[in-house]
C-alpha cells in the first residue's frame, strides 16, 4: 500500500492548494447557465495579520463557498482588503519615526509616497495567510478599497449624497483622538474598565437679590431669612474631570431638588478662575447621583453639548488638537490635559476649593489605534444624514428579505437604526480618499469630482469668471474608511463604474455575509443603506454573525492581553484541517468561542482518524469468489447517510455551522469508523468479498464529499488516492451529495441503533 502510515499536513497542503489554483478551480464567471452564488469578503485592514477572529470568519465563508461550487453554482468569493486609514496611518508614522523622519516634516505627497511603498511592501500579507487557511478566493478578483476605481466611485458618491442635500458641513461633537489627530468613529473606540477619581469641588455662591449681611432668603420662603452656611456660601460639584472647569458655562441642578431651591436663578464662581456662571434647572440632571449638582461643559461632553442647546448657553473650547490646555483656559496654557488635572488639583486642594476625592470604577474611552484617550469635542467635520438611508434599511431586515443568523440581532439592529445619528465622515488624515470639496479665496466652497470640475463651477457661484486653480484650496481631509467599505459588495463588480455590468448584473445581490456582531452597525446597515440607494437592491440575503473568540477565562482573544496563538503556528502544528475544524466544533452563530487548543487537537485528530479508516480500506485483500454477507450493515448505514444528509442540509439552511460539522463528525467518527467498518471488515489476514469493498469504497467517496467543505486538504489527497482520476476530477467540484431518503430508512436507522445500544453495553 503506497499510503503513507500518517497524516503529515506539511506534505499536501501546499501542494493541493497550487493544484486548484492552476486548474482554476476558484475562478467564477458570469455564467446563465449556473446559478450564481456570491460572497465578498469583509475586507481585512491592509495592516492586519492573521487571527483567531479571521480563522474563524474565514474558515465560515469558505465552507459555505466550497458547498456551493459542489452543488454546481458559480462560486464567487471576492477578496480584498481595507486601506484602514488610521490604522495604516499610524503605522507608516512609526516607520518614519524609526528612521528619524517626522510626519510635520512631510509634505502630503511625500508622506502618499511612503505609504504606499508601505502597502506594496506589507498589504498582501494577510491574503497570502488566507491561503495557508485554504481559502478558495478567486484571487484575480482582489479589491482594495483605494485602488482607482474603488476611490472613484466612493467620491462619486459623495458627490452625489452632497447634491442631494444628504452631506453637509457643520460643528457636532465627535471622538477625537488628540495622539492621532483625528475624529474616530464609534467602532474605532474601544472602552476600558478602570478606576478613575471623582473630585468634589466648591463653587462659591455670588450673593445677591435676596442676601441680605449675613443671612439669606431661600427660594420658595419669602417671609424668613436664614444664617448663612457653609451649604448656601459654596455649592459642591462632583467631576471627574477637573481640568475642564474653564470651560464651564453653567451648573445644572433638578428644579424638584429641595436642597437647591434658594439656587433658583443665582450665579456661581468657577474655583481658582472666578468667571461668574448661571445655575440652570434641568430634570435630565439626577438628584440622588453626586452632588445633584452638574457642571455644564458643552465643548467636552456630549450630554453636556445637549444641555447647552437646550438653554442657549456659549461654548468654550479649552483644548488644542493635541489635548494641551488652549489659550481660552486662562490657567494652564500649553500644559498637557492630564498634567493640568494634577496642577488643578493641586492648587484647588491649597485653596480650601477641593472637598474630598473619591475613587470608583469607571470606563475609559480609547483610541483602537493609538490607545489614546478619547475626547469628545466640538469639531467642524463633515456628516452625513443618515435619517433618510435607515427607514429602508430597517425595512429590509424587519420584513427578513435580509435574515439576520441568529434573529436575536434584529431587536439589537431596530433599536440603533430607529435612534440613528447623523454619520461624521470626515477623518483629519492624509492616508484616504480626499474629500472632494474646494474653498474659494472667501471661504464658501465647491464640491466636484475634479479640480477642472470644481473651477467651473467655484466661477459660476462666484460670478468671477477670472477664478484661476490656484485660488482653490481642496479639502485637507479624507474621508472615514467605513465611506468605502459601505459601498463594497456593488464597487467589487464594478457597480459604480459601469453600473449594468454583467458581473454587477449576475453576481449581485450577493448571497451570503459572514461578519462580526460588534459591525452590524457601523458596516452591514450601511452597506444595505448603500445597495438600496445605489442598486434599489438588497446587497446580500443572509448575514451570518459569528461570536468572539476568547480564552478559557472569557476575555476576548488580543496582542495586548497575549492571551491569542498565532493561527499560522497552529496550522504548522496541527494542519488547516485540524484548526478548521476545531474552530468549528464550538462556534454557533452569535455565541462567542471559548477556544481551548484542545478543540484543534480533537480537529488533529479528527483527521488522523480519517486517514487511519481510509488506510484499513485500502489494506483489505479481496476475495471475488466470496458471497456478500454484509447486507445488514450495508443496508444500515445507506439509510443512515441518507438520513444525515437530511439533516446535514437543514443545518446548512439554517446556517447552524457547528451543528452540521458535528453531524459530519458523528457520521464519520461514530457511525461509519466505529460501528460500520467494525461491522464488515474481514477477520485478521481474511479477504473481503467483492460487493461489500465496492459498497464502502462509495461510502467512503461521498464520506470525503460531505466532508471537503470542512476539511479541504486532506479529503482531496484521499479522493486521489482512492481512484485513478481524470485530470479535472478533484473533490473540490464533484458533486455535492443529494439527500433522497426513503419510507424505511428512519426505521432501519432506529433499529440499528437499539442494536448498537445493545452492543454497546455489554
Amino acid at each position: 500500500m503506497s499510503i503513507a502510515k500518517t497524516y503529515t499536513p506539511a506534505d499536501v497542503e501546499a501542494k493541493w492548494y497550487q493544484r486548484w489554483q492552476e486548474q482554476g478551480f476558484f475562478k467564477a464567471r458570469a455564467n446563465p447557465h449556473k446559478t450564481p452564488y456570491s460572497v465578498v469578503i469583509p475586507p481585512p485592514n491592509v495592516t492586519g495579520v492573521l487571527h483567531m477572529g479571521h480563522m474563524l470568519n474565514n474558515t465560515i465563508q469558505d465552507v459555505l463557498v466550497r458547498r456551493a461550487r459542489m452543488q454546481g453554482k458559480e462560486a464567487c468569493w471576492v477578496p480584498g482588503t481595507d486601506h484602514a486609514s488610521i490604522a495604516t496611518e499610524a503605522k507608516v508614522v512609526a516607520l518614519l519615526q524609526e528612521q528619524g523622519i517626522a510626519k510635520k516634516d512631510l509634505t502630503r505627497e511625500q508622506f502618499l509616497a511612503h505609504a504606499w511603498e508601505w502597502k506594496e511592501k506589507y498589504g498582501g500579507i494577510i491574503l497570502e495567510q488566507l491561503k495557508k487557511l485554504g481559502a478558495s478566493c478567486d484571487w484575480d478578483r482582489t479589491r482594495f478599497t483605494m485602488e482607482p476605481e474603488l476611490t472613484d466611485a466612493v467620491l462619486r458618491v459623495f458627490v452625489d449624497l452632497y447634491q442631494k442635500g444628504h452631506i453637509y458641513r457643520g460643528i457636532r461633537m465627535v471622538n477625537w483622538d488628540p495622539q492621532g489627530g483625528t475624529a474616530l468613529s464609534d467602532e474605532e473606540v474601544i472602552p476600558k474598565d478602570t478606576m478613575a477619581r471623582m473630585y468634589y469641588l466648591r463653587y462659591e455662591v455670588v450673593r445677591g437679590k435676596g442676601v441680605t449681611g449675613d443671612r439669606v432668603q431661600v427660594r420658595g420662603d419669602t417671609n424668613n431669612l436664614y444664617p448663612v452656611t457653609p451649604s448656601l456660601v459654596h455649592l459642591t460639584v462632583a467631576t471627574s474631570r477637573p481640568e475642564t472647569i474653564m470651560a464651564d458655562v453653567a451648573v445644572a441642578v433638578n428644579p424638584h431638588d429641595p436642597r437647591y431651591l434658594h439656587l433658583h436663578g443665582a450665579k456661581v464662581r468657577i474655583p481658582l478662575l472666578g468667571r461668574e456662571i448661571p445655575v440652570i434647572l434641568d430634570e435630565y440632571v439626577t438628584i440622588d447621583f453626586g452632588t445633584g449638582a452638574l457642571k455644564v461643559t458643552p465643548a467636552h461632553d456630549l450630554n453636556d453639548y445637549e444641555l447647552g442647546l437646550r438653554h442657549n448657553l456659549p461654548v468654550i473650547d479649552i483644548l488644542h488638537n493635541d489635548g494641551t490646555l488652549n489659550e481660552q483656559a486662562q490657567l494652564y496654557v500649553g500644559q498637557d490635559r492630564f498634567a493640568a488635572r494634577r496642577n488643578i488639583v493641586r492648587d484647588l486642594e491649597a485653596a480650601g476649593l477641593l472637598a474630598k476625592v473619591e475613587e470608583y470604577a469607571s470606563v475609559l474611552q480609547t483610541s483602537e489605534r493609538t490607545g489614546a484617550v478619547i475626547e469628545p469635542r466640538l469639531s467642524l467635520q463633515w456628516f452625513l444624514k443618515m435619517e433618510h438611508l435607515a427607514g429602508p434599511a430597517l425595512a429590509a431586515v424587519e420584513s427578513d428579505e435580509i435574515r439576520l443568523h441568529p434573529p436575536k440581532f434584529k431587536n439589537m439592529y431596530r433599536a440603533w437604526m430607529e435612534n440613528v445619528r447623523d454619520w461624521c465622515i470626515s477623518r483629519q488624515l492624509w492616508w484616504g480618499q480626499r474629500i472632494p470639496a474646494y474653498y474659494l479665496p472667501d471661504g464658501s466652497f465647491v464640491v466636484a469630482l475634479s479640480a477642472e470640475e470644481a473651477l467651473k463651477l467655484a466661477r459660476k457661484q462666484s460670478g468671477n469668471a477670472e477664478l484661476q486653480a490656484t485660488d482653490l484650496r481642496q479639502d485637507e481631509d479624507v474621508l472615514d474608511t467605513w465611506f468605502s467599505s459601505w459601498l463594497w459588495p456593488i464597487s467589487v463588480f464594478d457597480g459604480f463604474k459601469d453600473p449594468d455590468n454583467a458581473d454587477v448584473n449576475y453576481f449581485y445581490p450577493t448571497n451570503d455575509l459572514v461578519t462580526a456582531p460588534e459591525i452590524l452597525f457601523f458596516w452591514v446597515a450601511r452597506m444595505i443603506m448603500a445597495g438600496l440607494e445605489y442598486r434599489k437592491e438588497i446587497p446580500f440575503r443572509n448575514v451570518y454573525l459569528t461570536g468572539i473568540v476568547r480564552d478559557e477565562q472569557g476575555r476576548k482573544m488580543s496582542k495586548s492581553l497575549g492571551n491569542s496563538p498565532d493561527p499560522l503556528d497552529l496550522i504548522a502544528r496541527f494542519g488547516a484541517d485540524g484548526v478548521r475544524t476545531g474552530m468549528l466544533f464550538s462556534s454557533p452563530a452569535g455565541n462567542d468561542l471559548l477556544f481551548d487548543v484542545k478543540l484543534v487537537e480533537q480537529g488533529r485528530n479528527f483527521t488522523n482518524k480519517l486517514w487511519n479508516a481510509f488506510r484499513l480500506t485500502q489494506s483489505w485483500e479481496v476475495d471475488a469468489a466470496l458471497p456478500f454477507g454484509n447486507e445488514k450493515a450495508v443496508e444500515w448505514f445507506a439509510a443512515k447517510l441518507q438520513v444525515s444528509l437530511g439533516e446535514l442540509d437543514e443545518h446548512f439552511d439554517k446556517f447552524r455551522m457547528s451543528d452540521a460539522l458535528l453531524t459530519v463528525y458523528k457520521l464519520v467518527w461514530d457511525d461509519f469508523c466505529s460501528f460500520y467498518l467494525e461491522m464488515v471488515k474481514p477477520a485478521y489476514q481474511a479477504p473481503i468479498d467483492a460487493e461489500t469493498l465496492l459498497h464502502t469504497t462509495a461510502f467512503l467517496e461521498t464520506l470525503l464529499r460531505l466532508l471537503h467543505p470542512f476539511m479541504p486538504f486532506i479529503t482531496e489527497e484521499l479522493w486521489h488516492e482512492l481512484a485513478a482520476r481524470p485530470e479535472r476530477d478533484y473533490v473540490c467540484v464533484a458533486a455535492w451529495p443529494k439527500a433522497a431518503p426513503a419510507a424505511g430508512h428512519a426505521e432501519a436507522v432506529s433499529q440499528m441503533e437499539k442494536v448498537l445500544a445493545v452492543v454497546a453495553g455489554i
